[in-house]
């Protein structure tokens, strides 16, 4: 059997590598000056013309036109940084290009490149690795300086939210964790809580500021006294029959009520309104109200947003907990906002994965050479330490 004929030429060796890492450093060079607050913009213009001006380094690797096979690799890699996490794509260039940089000086140390990659990987995490990477997030953000208290309560809130899916994986969703904002006091007095917190309070004072075990009910429609739709008429022709229309208004209302409280809901939270009736003694309506809200012992919230209804449905019966922060205006809590849910997926991340990439600057580079040739001699030469070269 002939051997068939495949065309081109076929390179190997150090000086492909090389020449891999170099293009690899060239689109790092491209998005380097843009990192960071102080990053500048970059202006770029298409085959038609068109002029785009930004920072974003996935914007600006979109419209690269890349040709050499290793610099595709990491613009797609800052693609899918972008669309799996969605922040960090001109983070995860740079530290790549560097990573490959470093490795290629160790490999011209005549080290293995398995060697080299089993280095970047840390198997076990423990929380002070979680703490550090949720530290290292915050550390150019406006609560950099209180990194260590805040990269702590992240920490807890991920790992509070843990859950096992149908195919026995680990996650850690954070879309449980809701983070509610209030005016007032240092940010260091922020404090993480058990449950899922609403940012409203019970619809009458003299509803319980407790109850257990919580049944709670989620509504969509009013509780509010019934009204006639629009473009319904009712001609009266005897005013008696005016009393009794308002009688049976206020009752549907009260109906609506004694269901839920029959079918054992003591929460009940809705996105409409709750009748003012309905959470008063019995007198104001002239009729039996001994199931409504407050004579029943049940606490009514009304004018819940939807989305934390639906987080309260999911949340019901699994784990939910909430990060309160406190700060002195609006425009501080919203950057401490941004700065905590960027902590909060890296540390997800980290758990789901459990590996994080090691990178240490200020490490003198010979130092570290002269530590690896050695830990590889060693796995080389004796047998009982060939466990270091996994």
């Amino acid at each position: 059997m002939a051997t068939p004929d495949i065309s081109g030429e076929r390179q190997s060796g150090q000086d492909v590598r090389t020449q891999n890492v170099m293009a690899c450093q060239a689109i790092a060079h491209i998005v380097k000056s843009s990192l960071g607050p102080v990053g500048l913009d970059k202006m770029l213009v298409d085959d038609i013309g068109d002029v785009t001006i930004t920072n974003d380094g996935a914007t600006i690797l979109k419209m690269l036109e890349v040709e050499h096979p290793a610099a595709k690799v990491l613009v797609e890699l800052a693609e899918l940084q972008d669309r799996e996490v969605g922040d960090g794509t001109t983070s995860v260039v740079i530290i790549a290009a560097e990573l490959l940089k470093r490795a290629n000086d160790l490999v011209r140390n005549k080290i293995h490149p398995t060697s080299i990659i089993s280095g970047y990987r840390v198997e076990k995490l423990g929380k002070d690795s979680l703490v550090n990477c949720a530290k290292t997030s915050m550390s150019s953000k406006l609560i950099g300086g209180d990194s260590d208290f805040f990269a702590n309560l992240v920490v807890e809130a991920v790992q509070a939210v843990k859950m096992t899916n149908a195919r026995g994986e680990v996650r850690y969703p954070i879309k449980g964790i809701n983070i509610l904002k209030a005016h007032g006091q240092s940010a260091r007095d922020s404090y993480l809580l058990k449950g899922y917190a609403l940012n409203t309070g019970r619809a009458a004072q003299g509803m319980p500021l407790r109850v257990a075990p919580a049944k709670i009910a989620c509504l969509d429609f009013n509780l509010q006294k019934t009204k006639m739709q629009m473009g319904v008429q009712v001609l009266v022709t005897d005013p008696r029959e005016l009393e009794k229309i308002r009688q049976r208004e206020a009752d549907m209302t009260k109906e609506r009520i004694e269901k839920l409280l029959k079918a054992g809901a003591n929460v009940v939270l809705t996105t409409k309104g709750i009748d003012d009736m309905a959470l008063k003694a019995s007198f104001l309506l002239k009729i039996d109200c001994s199931n409504y809200f407050v004579e029943a012992g049940a606490i009514a919230v009304r004018r819940v947003r939807k989305e934390d209804l639906r987080h309260v449905a999911k949340a019901t019966g699994a784990t939910a907990v909430s990060l309160i922060l406190r700060g002195a205006n609006d425009f501080m809590l919203d950057e401490m906002d941004r700065a905590l849910h960027d902590a909060l997926c890296i540390v997800k991340r980290t758990l789901e994965s459990n590996t994080v990439l090691a990178v240490n600057a200020a490490k003198d580079a010979t130092e570290l050479v002269a530590k690896l040739r050695a830990y590889h001699h060693t796995a080389q030469t004796k047998a009982d330490k060939k466990h270091l070269s996994r």
